[in-house]
């Protein structure tokens, strides 16, 4: 672990990023360039001294998990990404599609989105990060581990995932995840974490296996869907998805109609978020 290099790469990456980089507001006129220290102890979920700590070469080496969690909280590309699991005393884990490193292009977008449900995506379903009110509207979709992180995964074996959609929708949705996940198996050359969800799922009965031999084949996301509330109970909203150069991650953007019941809904999430509503 290299504590003077940390220090000094930590404060520069702080020091270049400003609030609404992050999502953050601008507020009062600072003093010093950058992030607050606070700032993005918050932003990396560890205590402000702490931090202080790893910028003043006294702290103790971090986690690889803190390390992600540094790696997301400061917007670091894939290099500095790299660089700082190196100064940090670990390997660099290896590049591939599926990398748990979220488009720092795509968080830089999705922090502007207070507003309206979004997400990032994987090319596998997985959700790698959710605004607020994604997570009011869909539940904490990051809570799933294993193989039932990717949505395709769930819809065959989880009956609470299609609970997210009107039962008259689930023959669509069917054919939709299928292709989905055959649009992965095939950017990952056949293989991978694909693949072992393929063959895990082939295994769970006829439901799969009846629709995957049929080769779907449809867009990834549908331009408008149907989500279920369970309190607010049907919401409609449209879907607009921005991906990255190679495809393998999407901000997914889901908007209802201005003046809507839809637009109500999603405006009482705002205002409630996650708590339960009232009997």
């Amino acid at each position: 672990m290299d504590r003077a290099e940390l220090a000094d790469f930590l404060r520069h990456r702080r020091e270049s990023l400003r609030p609404s980089d992050v999502g953050l507001p601008e507020g009062v006129r600072r003093r010093t360039p950058g992030l607050r220290r606070e700032e993005v102890a918050g932003l990396v979920g560890m205590s402000t001294d702490y931090y202080a700590r790893l910028e003043q070469q006294r702290g103790p080496q971090p986690s690889e998990q803190m390390v992600v969690a540094l790696t997301r909280g400061l917007r670091l590309s894939l290099d500095e990404r790299d660089h700082l699991y190196r100064l940090t005393g670990h390997h660099p884990p290896r590049r591939a599609r599926g990398s748990e490193h979220v488009s720092p292009a795509l968080l830089r977008v999705l922090d502007r989105l207070d507003d309206t449900p979004a997400l990032v995506l994987s090319d596998l379903a997985e959700t790698l990060a959710q605004n607020r009110l994604a997570v009011a509207l869909l539940g904490d979709q990051r809570r799933h581990r294993g193989l039932a992180r990717s949505a395709y995964y769930r819809w065959f074996t989880d009956p609470a995932e299609r609970e997210l959609y009107p039962t008259e929708d689930h023959g669509h949705q069917l054919e939709l995840q299928a292709s989905g996940l055959r649009a992965a198996l095939s950017m990952a050359g056949g293989g991978g974490r694909p693949r072992e969800i393929v063959e895990a799922l082939l295994a769970t009965g006829e439901e799969f296996d009846a629709v995957w031999s049929r080769h779907a084949v449809h867009q990834r996301f549908d331009d408008r869907k149907t989500l279920v509330h369970p309190e607010l109970g049907p919401i409609q909203v449209d879907c607009q998805a921005l991906f990255t150069e190679d495809q393998s991650q999407t901000l997914l953007v889901l908007t209802p109609t201005p003046g809507s019941p839809d637009a109500e809904s999603l405006r009482l999430l705002g205002v409630v978020g996650t708590q339960r509503f009232a009997d």
